[in-house]
C-alpha cells in the first residue's frame, strides 16, 4: 500500500472513529458544551490514530523482519547445496576419489566430509579440494583411511 492510500486509510478511519466515541460517550459529556465535546472527541481520535499508526508500524516492521529472515535462511541453504554439490564435482574429478562414496555435508560454509578414503594422501587431496571451494569457511575431514 502506497503512502498516500495509506494515509487516506488512516484518515477515514479515525473519521469513523471520532463519530462512535461522539456517539458512545453521551452519558460523559452531560455538562460539556458541544465545542467541548468535540475537543474531546478529537483529542480521543487523534489519540486512537496515534495507536492505530504506532501498530500499524510495528506490524510493517515485524513482516519485513520476518521477510528479510526468510530470505537469509533461503540464501543460506543455497549456498549450502551449491558448495555441497562443487566439492562433490572436485572429489568427482579425482581419479583415486571418484570411485569411492564420500558424504559431503556443508552447513554455514562449513564442510564435512565422511566415509572411506583409499590413502592419506586422498584423504588430505580431498580435504584441499574442499578447501578451494568458494564459499568454504572451513572444512572438517572425518574420512578414515581404508586399511590395506
Amino acid at each position: 500500500m502506497n503512502k498516500s492510500t495509506q494515509r487516506i486509510v488512516q484518515i477515514i478511519a479515525v473519521s469513523a472513529l471520532a463519530f462512535g466515541l461522539a456517539a458512545c460517550n453521551k452519558a460523559a459529556d452531560e455538562g460539556q458544551t458541544a465545542g467541548q465535546k468535540l475537543d474531546s472527541a478529537i483529542a480521543n481520535t487523534e489519540k486512537a490514530a496515534d495507536n492505530a499508526a504506532a501498530n500499524a508500524s510495528a506490524a510493517a516492521n515485524n513482516a519485513a523482519d520476518a521477510a528479510k529472515d526468510a530470505g537469509n535462511a533461503m540464501v543460506s541453504a543455497a549456498d549450502s547445496a551449491s558448495i555441497t554439490a562443487a566439492v562433490n564435482a572436485g572429489l568427482i574429478k579425482d581419479s583415486e576419489l571418484s570411485a569411492i562414496k564420500i558424504n559431503v555435508d556443508t552447513k554455514d560454509g562449513v564442510v564435512t566430509l565422511t566415509g572411506e578414503a583409499p590413502s592419506q594422501a586422498a584423504k588430505d587431496r580431498a580435504g584441499d579440494i574442499a578447501k578451494a571451494v568458494q564459499g568454504v569457511s572451513s572444512v572438517t575431514n572425518n574420512l578414515t583411511v581404508k586399511a590395506g
